[in-house]
């Protein structure tokens, strides 16, 4: 507990909301132990004492039943909807009631445990909190209306703003929330409208790891699991907080630690509940990766203790890096970014001689204006000391929501269609083979783009190439003069689909954004913060979306396990399912026909639906590029059937098991060719310890050749077994033919290819070839489809090639701008970039004088995301009560600020405030400050509370950390910067 309201005794003041009525009602009347919490849950008591995680206060009964003697009892599997871990919740159904809940013992991840927030989850569904019916706000009041009456309208409202604005005019903003099925089709459903403007919360957590990984070594996504942290002996989390953003994986993490007697070494601004475990604590100045990890690297190449075998056969550019590391001498390192220089030698000994290791990192690393350097400068660590493709090893990227992994797989992301197909035609030719839809027909659906601001035209094809408005951008695009955006007409409509709106920088633009859009969808188990931020009175509806727990599909995990989650319960109140509503929206705009055309639909709640089943089916036939072409529902229902079969660490179930026998858990993907062919799926990227038909493989060889005459294809390095030994470009048509291997594919197999080739027959690939023989046929010859290729330590197609330190845009070190400044201005998805000039800006103001304490963010173990439904969970409501800021003793005694006094927190853009309360500690050090970013429902200073549609508003309210947060995107992707600003902090 961080804070607790009954423990401080001082005035609540304006800032401190009224008792909500369901505290009131009980929720603190009665103490429980953590034994009888668990027993009231439904929970098996051993589970969540192992995780360690849910610290009790108060906390009410879990009022689920009674349940009825001599009625059956039935039990459903599906997955938590909080992090990105993937524990499997055991659901106790009654009569179509959810009466109790388990963790399942028998999941390998997460092995009969759950953190708070997992153990609550049966209170999602039955949430007296969410959205019971369609909703629409007519005179600034919300009215209740029904779908079709909603749906009729908006689809009508869309139209109207098509036809005067375009298409691109319509942000679709979608979910981590979303099965992968509905990920997928709310991406298809974008497509077809006609417009690239579809994005989803990886954007703001890790685009800049996809960015980053994929330009090293050929994939954008952890490289291990957590299970394989157990086999590390030395580990780093750098940039993550585990145990509160991720309480689970800490079982993984600490059993590694103990059973192996591994290095535990966390490097961050704040000291930690993770770093409470560790055996090195190194503190660093917030905006400083970069440095550390070429300060570490400096001591590497110094006492040569880097994997010179490994990097001469499967690295190319570490020279380039090595002129950069130079530069980093232990003095700079100390004198940017505080770290002493022994102990970073300290540090960089172990993780290069004590192997394998590992290097783990959240949003620490990657929501900053250097995000993708950040990814690039750990992934040259791991290439320099060999610490990627084997056991214990690699990047383990650990991401936030339940299946943030899975939307981004799926497409929702301004940059690419599904499964990272590019926007170029290749892309959108394979897709509408799949879709079985015209080409022409889904590039007539894109606007002509006239001539703006002295920059070209561009017609529909270039526009359909072209990436979209970001989630971190939207605003601007609805505010800024329209010659300055790069489409047809502003943002004028946005949908929402499972997205909070405090999730974002700068919240006051974003306010009057919302108070100018046209229309403003937003479908949602809650409300959420976009339904009573922007001050609007029309044109605003609010559809219930039910939760995951009510719906079946897939999700993925971070290690890329796709689990399959059956509905517990049918959907709640008047709520519906994605799947419902995206079928619902395509027929009522015209094109569902085309859409669902090879869909199966079934009968739902309201009506017929699609199957999640065969929309998966439809993935398959799709997802070479990516290898999701393996894992059928079939499969990976039986794994949810056989969790137990599964090995705890190597995630393998023994051959000779039934249904699943040789299979890694949740088919992680690259899970290769058709489901026949039963591909085991791969626990650890880029594996060359292996045949390919066991999971093994090599880095992906996505960047040609060769460049300026240096061998980009591995030398001397081939996966087990392969035919090929040593490096090999991509697959296609014709590289089969001239190794003769063509011969192997079947009549059916080569019709297809050739057809679908026709007189360039030769160039169809590994990712594009509907048969799959390709596929099939490299894998009998041991070869991987994707090539076998070098890393890249240098990325020439990035802003920095090789990663180069920046200084924050807002700084307290202005004495590093002239040697360390941000990148120029430029012009980035579709809007103009200005950190630099905000960052001139900034020093000639002065601003670090007057906002002299660095602003950082984070989690809480008792909330997630947003926080909306969270905060709305009386069980996790009592656990925190209270937005604050950590402040450290000597700026708290300098400001005259108490433990638990009400400040207010104020940032250097616009005036913007958030009154917060004061947690004094040190685990920040001193000149910064940390809030957590779960809180909204109070806006610089006013309650919103009356804002929200009656019984609907959460049960804890505060102010948003992005209230305050600043400008600053980074370069390649327009990841917003939420861990370094800068602020002053007063006495309220």
């Amino acid at each position: 507990m961080l804070v607790k309201r009954k423990s401080l005794g001082h005035d609540t003041g304006a800032a401190r909301r009224a008792r909500h009525p369901a505290i009131v009602a009980g929720l603190v009347n009665e103490a429980v132990d953590r034994r009888t919490f668990l027993r009231r849950s439904g929970l098996a008591v051993g589970g969540l004492a192992a995780a360690g995680t849910l610290s009790l206060g108060a906390v009410r009964k879990a009022e689920a039943g009674p349940m009825q003697e001599g009625v059956p009892l039935e039990t459903r599997k599906n997955i938590c909807t909080h992090c990105s871990v993937g524990c499997t919740v055991i659901a106790e159904v009654q009569n179509g009631v959810w009466v109790g809940q388990e963790p399942a013992w028998e999941s390998p991840i997460n092995r009969g445990t759950h953190c708070a927030k997992g153990a609550s989850v049966r209170e999602l569904v039955h949430g007296d909190r969410r959205l019971k019916y369609p909703m629409k706000m007519v005179g600034g009041q919300w009215q209740r209306t029904t779908w079709d009456e909603a749906l009729t309208e908006i689809s009508a409202k869309l139209g109207d703003i098509r036809e005067r604005s375009g298409a691109d005019s319509v942000f679709w903003l979608g979910s981590a929330k979303f099965s992968n099925e509905g990920a997928y089709l709310y991406r298809k459903l974008a497509a077809f409208w006609g417009t690239n403007s579809v994005d989803h919360q990886a954007r703001i957590c890790h685009s800049t790891t996809v960015a980053g990984v994929a330009n090293t070594w050929g994939y954008g996504a952890q490289t291990n699991s957590y299970n394989d942290i157990r086999n590390s002996k030395t580990m780093i989390i750098m940039g993550g907080n585990p145990a509160e953003a991720h309480p689970v994986s800490l079982q993984h993490v600490l059993s590694g630690k103990e059973q192996n007697q591994a290095n535990m070494i966390v490097i961050d601004p704040r000291f930690t509940r993770t770093a409470a475990h560790a055996t090195e604590y190194v503190r660093i100045r917030p905006g400083t990766d970069i440095p550390v990890i070429w300060g570490m690297m400096w001591h590497i190449f110094e006492n040569g203790w880097e994997d010179k075998d490994f990097i001469a056969s499967r690295v190319y550019g570490m020279d380039a890096v090595r002129e950069e590391v130079a530069r980093w001498t232990p003095e700079e390192v100390e004198r940017v970014s505080g770290v002493p220089g022994e102990q970073l030698k300290r540090v960089a000994e172990m993780f290069a001689t004590q192997k394998p290791s590992t290097l783990i990192w959240c949003m620490g690393a990657t929501q900053k204006t250097v995000g993708t350097a950040n990814v690039r400068a750990y992934c040259n660590l791991l290439l320099a000391t060999g610490n990627v493709g084997s056991a214990g090893t690699g990047a383990n990227i650990f991401r936030g929501h339940c299946n943030v992994q899975g939307a981004t797989d799926l497409g929702l992301d301004v940059t690419s269609l599904p499964l990272y197909y590019g926007l170029g035609e290749g892309g959108w030719r394979h897709w509408s083979r799949v879709w079985e839809v015209e080409y022409d027909w889904l590039q007539s659906r894109f606007d002509e783009v006239p001539a703006k601001g002295g920059r070209d035209a561009r017609d529909r094809k270039t526009n359909m190439e072209t990436p979209g408005i970001t989630t971190t951008r939207w605003f601007d695009a609805v505010m800024m003069d329209p010659e300055q955006v790069d489409q047809r007409d502003n943002v004028k409509a946005m949908m929402v689909f499972g997205h909070g709106g405090n999730t974002v920088t700068r919240m006051p633009e974003v306010a009057e954004g919302l108070k100018r859009l046209d229309l403003l969808v937003v479908a949602d188990p809650h409300p959420t913060t976009f339904a009573v931020l922007g001050e609007r009175t029309e044109n605003t509806y609010l559809l219930p979306i039910c939760t995951q727990f009510e719906c079946s599909g897939s999700r993925t995990a971070s290690n890329r396990s796709i689990q399959w989650g059956e509905k517990v319960v049918e959907p709640i109140f008047e709520s519906a399912t994605d799947y419902w509503v995206i079928h619902q929206l395509a027929e009522k705009l015209g094109f569902a026909d085309r859409m669902f055309k090879n869909i199966e639909m079934v009968e739902g709640k309201f009506g017929p639906e699609p199957q999640p089943e065969s929309v998966l089916r439809e993935i398959n036939r799709g997802g070479w590029s990516t290898g999701y072409c393996g894992q059928s529902p079939e499969r990976l229902k039986a794994h949810m059937a056989n969790q137990g079969a599964f090995d705890l660490v190597t995630l393998r179930a023994p051959r000779e098991t039934a249904d699943v026998g040789g299979d890694y858990y949740g088919l992680p993907w690259p899970c290769w060719g058709t489901p026949e062919i039963r591909h085991p799926g791969t626990h650890i990227l880029y594996n060359t310890n292996l045949h390919v038909k066991d999971g093994g493989g090599a880095f992906r060889a996505r960047f040609g050749v060769e460049r300026e005459g240096v061998n980009l294809l591995a030398e001397g390095s081939a996966p087990v077994g392969s035919e090929l030994t040593d490096g090999h470009p991509e697959f296609t048509y014709g590289v089969l033919k001239t190794l003769g291997w063509d011969a192997d594919l079947t009549q059916a197999e080569r019709t297809r290819i050739e057809t679908q080739g026709g007189a360039n027959a030769d160039a169809v690939s590994w990712s594009t070839d509907l048969s799959g023989g390709i596929q099939r046929v490299c894998l009998e010859h041991g070869a991987i489809p994707f090539g076998n290729g070098k890393a890249r330590a240098m990325a020439w197609n990035l802003p920095d090639p090789v990663p180069v330190h920046r200084e924050p845009i807002y700084t307290p070190r202005t004495d590093l701008v002239a040697q360390y400044p941000t990148r120029d201005d430029f012009r980035q998805q579709r809007v103009p970039n200005i950190g630099h000039t905000v960052q001139k800006t900034a020093i000639e103001n002065n601003i670090a004088r007057d906002f002299p304490i660095i602003l950082t963010s984070g989690r809480l173990v008792e909330y997630e995301g947003g926080g909306e439904e969270t905060r709305s969970n009386p069980w996790l409501a009592e656990l925190q009560q209270d937005m604050f800021v950590e402040i450290n003793p000597a700026d708290a005694a300098e400001r005259g600020i108490a433990e638990g006094q009400l400040v207010w927190v104020t940032g250097p853009e616009g005036g913007s405030k958030a009154r917060v309360k004061a947690l004094v500690t040190e685990r920040v050090g001193r000149g910064v400050a940390f809030m957590p970013f779960h809180f909204a429902g109070w806006f610089q200073g006013v309650d919103q509370r009356a804002k929200y549609p009656q019984g609907t508003d959460p049960i804890v309210l505060g102010e948003s950390v992005n209230t305050v947060t600043t400008y600053g995107y980074d370069p390649v992707t327009g990841m917003q910067e939420t861990k370094v600003t800068l602020c002053q902090i007063a006495a309220a």
